[in-house]
């Protein structure tokens, strides 16, 4: 049987999704609007590791930041019919570990931080060219453009303490809806998806400050070949603007304006089972983490 695409939707929970709050938009998800047959459920262990600088508001007494930072992640997410179309929904626990180091009013400063992070849940569904189907029938399906939705939630389940600056949690609720198209030409797949995080206020940041931020919007692309069924490689680009902060009412220079570009590499290791590589790193940074990143994560369907 041929499950060429049926791996795709464990993207929904690619680890990349939880490296931090101030990652939030350098996720790049590859093939996350592909169909999928419907009444297949995916479990996902995932690997990620983050190093490099994180560019701060000038107007702070902080400078030098660098950080490591690792993560860890469960995932679990199921395919279904939704109103005639394929549909999927994912939810991603992860757990963080991250040293950081920089000068604070000139002098050495560090702080080393780890726990569990805001639980992601997201559904996607597909709009146009993706009924719901069979694993079956699916198989036999010739492939052709589709239109996707998603609305991904952040849930602040984190570790959070109000009395530090760094944290694993963020304490506020964010969400995310994007739209996506995927359009197959032979074995190239060409993708393009665009969206933006919106947040809630959160009330008590650092000292019991009142912390807005603006919305954050990014787009994608993603170029992809497939080798062969589950085997393939894909260039993904991303760049994502705003996210402006304001504390107490003073507003901060930290809009973001970055770009990003990677690598992803999905390979069949067993019928059910599939290891997907990932680097990505920054093409360009304004404000926030500019980051490299690699990780791996496995994934194990159940039909």
């Amino acid at each position: 049987m041929n499950f060429r695409n049926t791996w795709n939707m464990a993207s929904v929970l690619w680890l990349a999704a939880a490296i931090a709050s101030p990652a939030r938009a350098q996720e790049m998800e590859p093939r996350s609007y592909s169909p999928n047959p419907v009444g297949v459920t995916f479990v996902i262990a995932a690997f990620a590791r983050s190093t490099g600088g994180i560019l701060t508001d000038p107007s702070l007494p902080v400078d030098d930041v660098e950080a490591e930072v690792e993560a860890t992640a469960l995932g679990l997410g199921h395919t279904f019919a939704f109103f005639g179309r394929s549909a999927n929904i994912g939810i991603l626990q992860p757990r963080l570990s991250g040293h950081f180091t920089g000068t604070l009013n000139g002098e050495d400063a560090a702080a080393s931080r780890s726990g569990i992070g805001d639980t992601r849940v997201k559904f996607t569904t597909n709009l146009l060219g993706a009924p719901a189907i069979g694993t079956a029938e699916f198989a036999r399906r010739k492939p052709q453009t589709t239109l996707g939705a998603s609305l991904t939630v952040s849930v602040p389940s984190g570790e959070y303490h109000a009395d530090k600056l760094i944290n694993i949690g963020t304490n506020r609720w964010a969400f995310k809806p994007e739209i996506g198209v995927s359009h197959p030409v032979g074995k190239w797949t060409f993708e393009a998806i665009a969206g933006a995080w919106f947040f809630q206020d959160n009330e008590d940041f650092f000292g019991g400050r009142h912390r807005k931020q603006e919305p954050l919007a990014s787009v994608q692309g993603h170029v992809s070949y497939t080798f062969r069924p589950r085997l393939w490689l894909a260039l993904n680009a991303t760049y994502y603007d705003g996210g402006r902060t304001t504390i107490d009412g003073i507003e901060k220079d930290d809009r973001q304006s970055n770009s990003r570009y990677g690598l992803t590499l999905s390979v069949p290791v067993a019928q059910r089972q599939s290891v997907k590589l990932n680097w990505n790193d920054g093409a360009t940074t304004r404000f926030g983490s500019d980051f490299s990143t690699w990780g791996v994560s496995w994934q194990y369907m159940i039909l």
